[in-house]
């Protein structure tokens, strides 16, 4: 299966990570390399977990991945 990941910058080093498919599932990493290889650890943990309780596994093969840009008055 193939899971989007988000991975936020934070500023006293490293990269946090987050799974948007699968709600709760974050971890981090030192740098990209390790946040993304800690992100497989996680998800895979994560649908173990649901596999064992008997729940759905959601997927993320249909989602989609955008950004957008807005103002933003500092009035």
């Amino acid at each position: 299966m193939r899971y989007n990941i988000y991975l936020r910058p934070e500023p006293e080093g490293g990269f946090t990570v987050v799974v948007p498919a699968l709600p709760g599932c974050i971890t981090w990493g030192k740098d990209v390399y390790e946040a993304r290889r800690m992100a497989v650890d996680a998800i895979e943990a994560y649908v173990a977990s649901l596999i064992e309780q008997h729940e759905p596994v959601p997927g993320d093969n249909d989602g989609l991945v955008a950004s957008v840009e807005v103002s933003v008055s500092h009035g």
